[in-house]
């Protein structure tokens, strides 16, 4: 018999489980072993963490609480430290500390959108923002992140480890400028970038961010730049890169975390810095200190902690640049010599493969599991719009990723 109480319609999502979910679910039922090429969670993927992340939580200080809006002023310095080791310079009072980027993202969204006023996102992209969006009573438009196959790839040199020659990757993801500026309505209020995209490992260029400066400063919009995996560059020569962690075209919110720069997504910390037109960033930074009171969601053992994880960064992110690097030369030698298309990516942790259109993208994807015991994710799960996509992490310990892509095969 139906419920009669009545839920917000915030929350009138679909909650049945998909197909690829209950076939999972049986197989796991069964005790049958799944190669896991989805598997996004460093903490689960064979890497050594230093001893020392624990020890730095041994810290009497931890007993004492002094609520500070913003963060604690020496864990702010920390994270103004991090951006000056990128050559960034950022003032730690432009800075507010949160407990997760999906709490930033909601920060931003109560900052910047009335309800009902609307949001651009990328498409395809990570699905996330479409709950917090709505979740803060704002909609959300799509604008397009499109791959062009004429122009060369941004990481055309990168070579295959085992001494092959490059592999002739030709195109690069780009955004539909066009059709982002269609996609503006009068109550639009903010455009979200994830840099580099999640799941493509596209970073905008330079002439990219300028051309959405000019849009953002005729439409009246703000910027927040997601640049949670901005450590994690494939092509560690590409120098159309760019953070806009210092941008003063318009009001922009720059997104990092512990979850991605230190592989540590169980110690709930990130950040926002702010920047923009002076004016504009005082008020803004003054609104987001209310908010952020409100909750004083960050804890104290982890704010004291973070200089001693910081001085370990080089120490695990090197290993996990290490292992997206060969799992990326592997993914690109093994499609090269199989006739499957992998996109050029150029930074963060996936790569996308276009697979054979014999048959729909979820059907393929049911039979890999079913059949293989190989799980992936599918393109629709990212918004592609063409059939054909799948995404896997290069994460996976490099084994499994070779048996996966066997699999595959």
């Amino acid at each position: 018999m139906p419920s009669s109480f009545e839920f917000s319609r915030r929350t009138d999502w679909e909650l049945t489980s998909n197909r690829l979910n209950d076939e999972l679910e049986r197989l796991r039922s069964q005790k049958v072993s799944v190669i896991d090429l989805t598997e996004s969670n460093p903490t689960r993927c064979g890497f050594s963490y230093p001893a020392e992340i624990l020890t730095a939580l041994n810290n009497p200080d931890n007993l004492k609480y002094v609520a500070d809006s913003k963060g604690m002023r020496q864990a702010r310095e920390e994270v103004a430290k991090y951006y000056t080791s990128q050559s960034s310079k950022v003032d730690p009072e432009s800075i507010i500390l949160t407990s997760s980027t999906s709490e930033a993202y909601t920060f931003l969204l109560q900052l910047l959108v009335n309800p009902q006023e609307r949001v651009l996102i990328a498409r395809p992209s990570y699905p996330l923002f479409q709950y917090l969006i709505e979740l803060s009573d704002a909609q959300y438009d799509f604008y397009p992140l499109v791959f062009d196959p004429s122009t060369r790839a941004a990481n055309l040199d990168l070579k295959i480890s085992r001494g092959t020659s490059p592999v002739g990757l030709r195109g690069r993801w780009r955004i539909d400028l066009d059709a982002l500026e269609d996609a503006i309505t009068p109550t639009t209020r903010a455009i979200i970038l994830v840099n580099p995209n999640n799941p493509t490992g596209s970073f905008s260029p330079k002439e990219e961010l300028k051309a959405i400066n000019v849009l953002c400063r005729k439409h009246q919009m703000a910027v927040i730049s997601d640049e949670v995996f901005f450590d994690y560059r494939i092509d560690d020569k590409a120098d159309n890169v760019v953070s806009l962690i210092n941008n003063t075209e318009v009001p922009t919110f720059v997104l990092g975390g512990l979850s991605k720069s230190l592989g540590l997504p169980q110690m709930k910390l990130s950040w926002i810095v702010a920047s923009g037109p002076q004016k504009e960033t005082k008020e803004a930074l003054a609104r987001l200190e209310m908010i952020a009171d409100t909750f004083l969601s960050v804890n104290t053992p982890v704010q004291n902690a973070l200089a001693a994880w910081f001085s370990l960064r080089t120490k695990i992110q090197q290993q996990i640049l290490d292992r997206i690097r060969r799992n990326h030369d592997t993914v690109l030698h093994f499609a090269q010599m199989h006739g499957i298309e992998c996109l050029p990516a150029q930074g963060g942790w996936y790569a996308v493969l276009k697979i054979p259109s014999v048959k729909n993208e979820e059907e393929w994807i049911l039979d890999l599991l079913r059949k293989k015991h190989v799980l992936v994710h599918p393109g629709y799960f990212f918004d592609f719009q063409e059939e054909g996509h799948v995404v896997i992490s290069l994460l996976t310990e490099p084994g499994q990723l070779m048996a996966g892509l066997q699999a595959i095969v």
